[in-house]
C-alpha cells in the first residue's frame, strides 16, 4: 500500500498544448512518455465500493495491465491524499484474490463486481525535479464513458514523488499565471459515477451551511462548492460560507480585487462555466491556499 498525494486542474482543451509547452521549457524538465489509457471501473449493483469511499479498477497501458484500489481519503490543502494499493496483471480480468488483503476484503461480495464506467484518456508525462521536490505532471485528454453517456475529460495532475509537498501548490499557481485552471476537488472515479447517475456523497463542510463557519475552513468550503457545482452544472451556492474572511484572506495575498468580482458574480447567480475561460478563478483558489499553508506555518 502507497499514499498519493496531488492537485488537480481542470481546463479547457485548447490550453494543453500551452501547458505542454510551458511544462517542457521549465528548468529541471524532462518530457516523458504519452500513452493511452484504457481504465474500466468497476462495482457491485449496490455501488458497495461506492458508499465506502473507494475505487476499483483496471488499466491497459500498452500491453500492460495494472489492477488499482484507491480510497477517496481526504483533502490536504486543496490536494487528494489517498491509499493506493497496486498490482500488475497478465490480463485485463480481475484478480479477486489480490483484493483480499486490501479493506473491500471484508466489507464486499467480490463476486458481485462488475464493469461500471471507463475513463479512457492520452497521458502525455513531464517530469519536473526543482531541487525541492520530484514532481510528475500528467496532461490527460480524453472522454469519461457510462452507458451510452459520455463526458469530455481534460485535466493537469500534479503529483509528489518525492519532497516538499508544498511544491504542488507552487507550480499549480505558476500554472495558472499561464493560463485559465480549475482547481478540482472531484476525482475522474467520482466523475464516472455520477455520469452513470449514481451520486456522489458531498463533503461535510459543503452540505452543512453554518458549520465551521469561522477562519481557514472556509477556503475548503469554497473549493468544495466550487467542485460540485461544476460537477452537477449548477449555480455556485456561497450558503454558508464566510465572505468578509476570505476577502481578507484574498487581500493577504494580493487577490482582493479579482476575489472580490468573483463573489459578487457568484452571488447573482453567475455561470461557473464562464469563469472556467478566466485566469482569475484559479489563480483565487491557489492564492487562498498558499496563503493558509503561509499562516499555518507562522502559527
Amino acid at each position: 500500500m502507497a499514499e498519493e498525494l496531488e492537485i488537480k486542474l481542470t481546463l479547457n482543451k485548447s490550453e494543453m498544448d500551452t501547458v505542454l509547452a510551458w511544462l517542457s521549457a521549465q528548468n529541471g524538465a524532462t518530457p516523458g512518455s504519452s500513452k493511452l489509457l484504457v481504465n474500466t471501473y468497476y462495482d457491485t449493483p449496490g455501488a458497495d465500493l461506492h458508499r465506502q469511499k473507494a475505487a476499483l479498477r483496471v488499466r491497459q497501458k500498452g500491453d500492460a495491465f495494472i489492477q488499482t484500489v484507491k480510497t477517496r481519503g481526504r483533502f490536504v490543502n486543496g490536494m487528494h491524499q489517498r491509499e493506493e494499493w497496486e498490482w500488475p496483471l497478465s490480463t485485463a480480468a480481475l484478480n479477486l484474490g489480490l483484493l483480499a488483503a486490501t479493506p473491500l476484503g471484508d466489507s464486499v461480495n467480490l463476486e458481485q463486481l462488475a464493469p461500471v464506467f471507463e475513463t479512457n484518456f492520452n497521458r502525455q508525462i513531464v517530469m519536473i525535479d526543482d531541487g525541492d521536490a520530484i514532481i510528475e505532471c500528467a496532461l490527460d485528454i480524453g472522454v469519461i464513458i457510462a452507458g451510452q453517456q459520455q463526458k469530455p475529460l481534460c485535466e493537469v495532475e500534479f503529483e509528489l514523488k518525492s519532497g516538499n509537498p508544498q511544491r504542488l501548490l507552487v507550480w499549480a499557481e505558476r500554472l495558472a499565471s499561464e493560463c485559465p485552471v480549475f482547481v478540482n476537488l472531484i476525482s475522474k472515479a467520482e466523475q464516472g459515477y455520477y455520469l452513470a447517475g449514481i451520486r456522489t456523497e458531498k463533503s461535510d463542510a459543503a452540505e452543512k451551511p453554518g458549520v465551521n463557519k469561522g477562519g481557514q475552513d472556509d477556503v475548503d468550503r469554497l473549493l468544495h462548492q466550487l467542485s460540485n457545482a461544476w460537477l452537477e452544472q449548477k449555480d455556485v451556492s456561497l450558503e454558508g460560507l464566510n465572505i468578509q474572511s476570505l476577502q481578507a484572506q484574498a487581500e493577504a495575498c494580493g487577490l482582493g480585487q479579482p476575489f472580490s468580482e468573483l463573489a459578487e458574480y457568484l452571488s447573482k447567480g453567475g455561470a461557473l462555466s464562464h469563469l472556467l475561460r478566466k485566469s482569475e478563478l484559479g489563480q483565487c483558489q491557489l492564492g487562498l491556499l498558499i496563503n493558509r499553508v503561509k499562516q499555518s506555518l507562522r502559527a
